[in-house]
Parts: structure tokens; C-alpha cells; sequence
């Protein structure tokens, strides 16, 4: 045995499957801030992100940046596959002439065509180990192929699942709270006394989902990269709905929707924060302040007529509460490329469900068959 290649392949091996333990196997959040996944997703999404926002225009910002999820996932995959190939190719370097070869080829060469054929159980039989050495490294990387592709193709079914769960809440808020979600818009069409029990059902969802979101995206990081169907829309977008509402809510409603707004106000600030944590994305004041005192007044106004009356010390109180959060939406906003709402819009905004792309061609008089 040739001890020089041995600690190279045993730590290379190792990195790759510990990494792949905690990324697709283990349950629980992860904060080392190496991490062969972690440096993956860091760098790649900072080059991709740039490259796509420098060089593209702005309309085609956010189709392409939808791209980033998908194939950095299989990219990450096919990163994990090439770490354990070169790692085994230098255990078979360490065997020595454990693998008869007819073809001559270069040494190590020859090793990593092996390690692959082996690693993806191709079983070409051109190269065959011929010592007890080499022989249990094809039996170990056969079995750790194996289970690697096993466990790769149970982990996309997972997170196609908690992505679709997670997207038809943010679909269903089109409806409740406008496209893109605002938390005026969202008080506004529940103002009436029925409508104030469909709030606090509503809050009541958002605080699950914000559970919900809190576990699928501490456990599957990839998923945050995941963007919605809409422009408009967004994880961050609804969260930050949601948070706004609810800091509205506890200054200016009393009784039971009071009581659960805290609630889900608490959980989905639990969420944000250990998100930023998870993508060290450090809490930041945001550049502009999203609800001046001339647009608390004109909210002051709109929730009034809806019969949501803000308290007189509501703005102190909301300075207070947007504090809690919007520095950390703001570091995970500027991260993750996703755009967060206002309080309120300056203009009427249509719904998504209100609006379809033959929308310009209809009042056209354009006829398409």
C-alpha cells in the first residue's frame, strides 16, 4: 500500500459524505460556517446573482435567477458524485498494482476510469482489482454508490413536496391580501366584522405555516433558492405581509385576532431570524424607511374606514415592533434577490388571479387561434 494517497482519499470521502449526511439527512439546522454544501451555495449564488443582474436586462432578472435553485441542485449532486469518484481513485493509487489494466493507460488516469465505472456499477470489466485491497475498495464503493443514488433520488421527491406546500399558501394570499401581499391591503379586505374571524383564521394559518416554513427550510436550505411563479410573489414577500399585518393588528384590534396576531407575529419573527442565521446574512438597517409619518397617517386613514382604528401611541409602538424584523428581511431581501412589499401601494394594484397575458392583446382587438 502506497500510505501517501490514503489520507488525501480517506478525508476527501469522508467531507463528501458528511456533507451529504447533513444536507439530505439530517433534521436539525446546521450553523458550521464550512461546509462543502455551505461554500457551494455561497459562491455559486453570489457569481450567478451578479452575473445575471449586470448582464442581463431588468425584465429578465427574475426568469433567469429561477434557474439558480434547480440546477445548482443538480450541480451540488454531481460536485458530490466527482468528490467521492477522485476520493476512491486515490485509495485505488494507494493499493499499488491492485488493478490489472491491458490498456496501459496513465496511472492515476487509469484510477479515476475505474473509481467512476465502479462508483455508477457499470461493470465494464475492462479493468479488474486483482488483490484483496482492491478488491474491498470496489465492494465499498459499489455498496456506497448504491446508497448514495438511492438517497439522492428519495431527496428531490422531499423537496418538490415542501416547495408546492409552501407555494399554495402564498398563491391563496393573492386574494387575501393583493399582488404583490401588503399588510394595508391585507386589513383592509378583512375590516368587517366577518371578515375579522377570517383574519384571525387567517393568522392562525400563517403562524403553521410559518412553522412549517421554519422546519422544511432549516432542513432544506435549497428550497429558500426556490422562487415563486409570480414576480410579485415570494416566501420573503408573504413573510414580510404577514409580519407588517400582524405589527398593524397589535396596535390597532382588540380581543381574540389581537391575541393570535402575536402569535403568528412571534413565529414568523422566529423564522426570519434563524433563516438569516442559516445564511449568515447579518441583520441590516434598511436603506429607505418603508412607513414614513406621512404614509402612517394615509394608513391611519384607509384602516379607519375598514374599522381598524390605530391607537395614538401605535406609531412608536410599530417603530418598536418593525424593528424585531425588518432588519433581518432587509439582510435576507438583499441576499436573496427578492424584492419585499410596503406597507401599503401607492396605486391599485391588480390581483394575479385578475390579470392573464392576453390581457394587451384583448384590448388590441387582437384575435389569436
Amino acid at each position: 500500500m502506497e500510505a501517501v494517497w490514503v489520507a488525501p482519499g480517506a478525508i476527501l470521502i469522508f467531507i463528501v459524505l458528511w456533507d451529504a449526511f447533513e444536507t439530505v439527512v439530517l433534521p436539525r439546522r446546521v450553523t458550521r460556517r464550512i461546509g462543502l454544501a455551505r461554500l457551494f451555495y455561497r459562491y455559486t449564488w453570489l457569481a450567478y446573482s451578479s452575473f445575471v443582474i449586470k448582464a442581463l436586462p431588468r425584465k429578465r432578472h427574475e426568469s433567469f435567477l429561477s434557474y439558480y435553485g434547480p440546477l445548482s441542485l443538480l450541480a451540488l449532486v454531481g460536485l458530490w458524485a466527482a468528490g467521492l469518484v477522485t476520493g476512491y481513485a486515490f485509495l485505488y493509487m494507494s493499493a499499488g498494482r491492485g488493478l490489472n489494466d491491458p490498456t496501459g493507460s496513465a496511472e492515476f488516469l487509469k484510477n479515476l476510469y475505474f473509481s467512476g465505472t465502479t462508483f455508477f456499477t457499470l461493470g465494464l470489466g475492462d479493468i479488474a482489482p486483482t488483490t484483496s485491497s482492491a478488491r474491498f475498495l470496489v465492494v465499498s464503493e459499489v455498496g456506497i454508490g448504491f446508497a448514495f443514488l438511492a438517497l439522492i433520488i428519495g431527496y428531490f421527491p422531499s423537496l418538490n413536496q415542501s416547495f408546492s406546500h409552501r407555494e399554495v399558501s402564498i398563491t391563496l394570499l393573492d386574494a387575501r391580501a393583493g399582488s404583490p401581499p401588503t399588510a394595508v391591503e391585507m386589513l383592509r379586505r378583512h375590516g368587517d366584522e366577518a371578515g375579522r374571524e377570517a383574519l384571525r383564521l387567517l393568522f392562525h394559518e400563517w403562524e403553521r405555516w410559518a412553522s412549517e416554513l421554519l422546519e422544511s427550510h432549516l432542513s432544506y436550505p435549497v428550497l429558500a433558492y426556490f422562487r415563486s411563479q409570480h414576480e410579485n410573489q415570494s416566501w420573503l414577500a408573504a413573510l414580510t405581509a404577514i409580519l407588517d399585518a400582524c405589527a398593524l393588528s397589535m396596535t390597532g384590534i382588540e380581543g381574540s385576532c389581537r391575541r393570535q396576531a402575536e402569535r403568528t407575529f412571534a413565529m414568523t419573527r422566529h423564522a426570519v431570524v434563524d433563516l438569516a442565521i442559516i445564511f449568515d446574512t447579518p441583520p441590516r438597517d434598511p436603506e429607505t424607511d418603508r412607513l414614513s409619518q406621512t404614509d402612517l397617517e394615509e394608513i391611519r386613514t384607509i384602516l379607519a374606514a375598514a374599522g381598524v382604528k390605530l391607537g395614538k401611541g401605535a406609531g412608536d409602538m410599530l417603530a418598536e415592533l418593525r424593528g424585531m424584523y425588518e432588519p433581518f428581511v432587509h439582510s435576507l431581501s438583499r441576499h436573496m434577490r427578492l424584492g419585499i412589499p410596503p406597507f401599503m401601494m401607492k396605486t391599485r394594484q391588480k390581483d394575479n388571479w385578475e390579470t392573464s397575458a392576453w390581457d394587451a392583446s384583448l384590448r388590441r382587438g387582437d384575435k389569436h387561434f
